[in-house]
């Protein structure tokens, strides 16, 4: 499943960085984006879980 898109990843690295120091990103960057958003996800699923919940909320991750 993709959840990154990546063609907004340069967006918002321009965006972030002010001084304009990054000229490009790796192709790398939006697999590592993803695999720590599945991190972040799982880990917030386990916290509703133990909390009986079956929604996700924003303090779950």
């Amino acid at each position: 499943m993709v959840l990154i898109v990546k063609s907004n990843i340069k967006k918002v690295v321009q965006e972030l960085d002010k001084e304009n120091a990054v000229s490009s990103v790796a192709e790398e960057v939006g697999m590592a984006l993803e695999k720590s958003v599945e991190e972040i996800l799982a880990k917030g699923i386990e916290r509703a879980k133990a909390n009986h919940r079956r929604t996700l909320h924003a303090r779950d991750i």
